[in-house]
């Protein structure tokens, strides 16, 4: 593997106590050891490169769970002019790349746009931290989700080797997510394409093999193409609390819906699909197939409606002239 891999300079424990090398810790040597065993690591190259990996506070506070803003609090810091003025020049200079992406995935321009929009204001804020960092620090100081972010870790030790990167060199998110896409690790092996070409998978430099990249995992999630993303909803108070569940998974028909007194707006074409009642605040969104999708690719339905609004609103504004 190119490059060494980071040691992780531990802050004193809650008593006061010397922190132990981050290398000599019972289960960062039984990590190791596992990495020895399935992948064929250097026992020795890997000792020496946690202890070199740093421990980042920020990541620490910035992963802890907060109070969720407001609905439309939370949709205005992304469907704004100045995020569709952006978005429409993404998609200016991105246009070949992103008309390819809806022939061969079948994913409309928009979402894409969108998606790269929500996550990284268009390559603008793709994070300052070293991903090697970010996920050491989440894998061993993170006890709520360590197995996630150790199995991250694993993979992007696994992407580094395959891709010749020093895995000191990228930096990405406080969660250790990559790129314009921001694509956690796993993400990148499995989903990212090579867009542009040029036998390499850049996510961060490469803005044709971000599109790509995302319209691969769209359509691996199930995309359906031509298909509604999520309709407005008005909903009866009474009605509310027998579908709005929490379940963002399609699982009521939308003759049901209709039948029960919600209405949706604009009409589906069909009322045979399955939906799923979303609360935003006061406000509704019926999400079908499509936007259930998005949200695998973050499981908030905030952040799947931002997207889908955003995108609804790039479209209207490309259809009628701007930024082109």
């Amino acid at each position: 593997m190119k490059g060494a891999l980071a040691a992780l300079l531990v802050g004193a424990s809650a008593f006061g106590a010397t922190p132990e090398p981050l290398g000599e810790r019972p289960e960062v040597r039984a990590f190791i050891g596992e990495l020895v065993e399935r992948h064929g690591f250097n026992e020795a190259e890997l000792t020496k490169m946690f202890s070199r990996v740093e421990r980042i506070e920020p990541v620490l506070q910035f992963i802890a769970p907060g109070e969720r803003p407001p609905w439309q609090d939370y949709r205005a810091q992304f469907v704004n002019d100045r995020r569709i003025a952006g978005g429409l020049a993404f998609w200016q200079a991105n246009r070949k790349h992103l008309a390819r992406a809806e022939r061969e995935y079948g994913i409309p321009a928009a979402i894409i746009v969108a998606i790269v929009g929500v996550e990284t204001n268009y390559g603008r804020n793709m994070g300052r931290y070293r991903v090697i960092d970010a996920l050491a620090t989440l894998a061993f100081e993170y006890p709520a989700r360590a197995p996630f972010f150790r199995s991250e870790l694993e993979q992007y030790l696994l992407l580094a080797r395959e891709s010749e990167l020093d895995v000191f060199a990228l930096r990405g998110s406080y969660a250790g997510a990559i790129g314009l896409p921001q694509f956690m690790p796993r993400s990148v092996r499995r989903f990212g394409v090579d867009f542009d070409g040029d036998g390499a998978i850049d996510l961060r430099r490469s803005s044709a093999d971000a599109v790509g990249s995302v319209a691969n995992f769209l359509k691996s999630h199930g995309w359906q193409s031509g298909e509604p993303v999520a309709f407005r909803a008005v909903v009866p108070d009474e009605v509310a609390p027998a579908y709005a569940d929490g379940n963002v998974r399609p699982h009521v028909p939308l003759s049901e819906l209709l039948i029960a007194g919600i209405s949706l707006s604009p009409a589906p074409p069909s009322t045979e699909a399955l939906g799923a009642l979303i609360a935003l605040g006061s406000e509704y969104r019926v999400g079908l197939q499509n936007f259930y999708v998005i949200t695998r690719y973050n499981r908030s339905a905030y952040y799947a409606t931002a997207v889908a609004d955003l995108a609804q609103a790039l479209a209207a504004a490309r259809q009628s002239g701007t930024g082109k």
